[in-house]
């Protein structure tokens, strides 16, 4: 688990036209905030279904993300990322048209099959494009560029949201269209994946798929328990403020901080001279600040401080850890190992909302804020074992990684930036 490489060098041009088009998808991607409201308000379903239906969605993620991997390795990258951003376009187009609960409900669960379609070729692409020491920079970047462009999604659902719940979704078709050409004309032509050549360097690592490896199964745990807590956040955060007194809304403002922080920091980590399981210990810690924060804390003065706290926790972490995870991916297997690694999201956001509304609703806001602090800590002290297993896997898969067939072509217009 490395930091970046020396300061000044310059990303491929692929990453920022991944970084660039994800931006702007995100911009659209507001709608499924709105889904419940769609069906209540609009379609006059009970909030039971409604909650049925966004679970539905949910729940379909998770094979969304390993089904990518699958085809990404086997069918090319380019070829996967578009197609699934055609796919949430059309269930979004859908979802928009649809004028009972179960056609919304049948197109909900398709935009969850086709959603996470993208994730895995794309960090797949970044982890081939740049070399070892500029993956953690990368990644960062990426996450920046989400957190910027929600900002922007906010707003544009403020305004089209007076009009009709409905357009949100064309919106998110629309930016799905866009991102799905800028990506077809943009990226590489896909290449030979190599699959022979993958399941030798996946025999040298003692395993034959993903699951059955023990590393990358130890960075899934971490990465679950990460999501958790963070998706935990997303959601219940407003109804944590209420129990304190003061106004769900308020929460907008905190996530706009946090995202602010989030933008605001990425030059920090270029001066930052901490790497491996050090870094990873200080997110964590950070993070645990933050949530120790929002466990004492009843004014938002005070609340603001201890967002910006576990946001810098957030930008120590986010990027590196897939950083890692492409570190021990043997070549050819890398939009696999990222899938397996991905699922970690889809598990958090179907359990989040339901520990956090229990723990909440029978504990209270100090109780849940204080048990998400517990397990930071606990992260923060497996972190340097997990650190030392990772760096032990990446020599080994470091010279295999370097020769991967499946390497976008480079770019003549673009320095080669790639460190072995």
């Amino acid at each position: 688990m490395r930091s970046f490489g020396p300061a000044g060098q310059r990303l491929p041009r692929v990453v920022w036209l991944l970084i660039a088009a994800r931006a702007v998808n995100r911009l659209g991607a507001f709608s499924l905030s709105f889904l419940t409201v769609l069906v209540t308000a609009g379609l006059g379903g009970s909030p039971a279904a409604a909650g049925a239906i966004s679970a539905a969605f949910g729940i379909a993620t998770i094979p969304s993300r390993l089904v990518g991997g699958r085809l990404a390795d086997r069918f090319g990258r380019r070829r996967t990322i578009v197609g699934g951003l055609l796919g949430c376009a059309v269930a979004q187009a859908g979802i928009a048209g649809s004028g009972n609960l179960a056609v919304v409900a049948c197109f909900a669960v398709l935009l969850g099959l086709v959603f996470e379609l993208y994730e895995p070729p794309s960090q797949a692409i970044i982890a081939d494009a740049v070399g070892r020491a500029d993956r953690v920079r990368a990644y960062s970047l990426l996450n920046a560029a989400l957190a910027a462009a929600g900002m922007g999604a906010g707003l544009l659902a403020a305004g089209l949201g007076r009009w009709d719940l409905r357009w949100l979704f064309v919106a998110d078709a629309v930016t799905c269209l866009v991102c799905a050409l800028v990506m077809r004309i943009g990226l590489p032509a896909d290449r030979s994946v190599g699959l022979a050549a993958a399941e030798q360097a996946l025999k040298r690592t003692g395993s034959l798929f993903p699951w059955c490896d023990r590393v990358l199964l130890a960075l899934f745990a971490s990465g679950t328990l990460f999501a958790l807590l963070y998706l935990q956040i997303m959601t219940i955060l407003p109804l944590a403020l209420t129990h304190r007194g003061l106004r769900p809304a308020d929460a907008g403002l905190l996530f706009t901080a946090s995202a602010l922080t989030i933008v605001a920091g990425q030059p920090l980590l270029r001066l930052t001279p901490m790497t491996g399981a050090a870094a990873f210990t200080a997110g964590y810690l950070l993070l645990a600040a933050g949530l120790a924060g929002y466990a004492a804390a009843h004014t938002l003065p005070v609340l603001l401080v201890a967002t910006v706290l576990w946001s810098l926790g957030d930008l120590l972490l986010m990027g590196r850890m897939y950083a890692a995870v492409a570190d021990i991916a043997p070549p050819g297997a890398t939009g696999r190992y990222m899938a397996v690694y991905g699922t970690s999201w889809g598990i958090g956001a179907v359990a989040a909302p339901l520990l956090g509304t229990q723990i909440l609703q029978h504990a209270g806001a100090t109780a849940l804020w204080t048990a998400m602090t517990a397990v930071c800590l606990a992260l923060a002290a497996l972190q340097p074992a997990l650190a030392r297993a990772v760096t032990a896997r990446a020599v080994h898969t470091a010279p295999a990684a370097i020769t991967d067939r499946d390497r976008p072509s480079p770019d003549p217009r673009e320095p080669n930036i790639s460190s072995s």
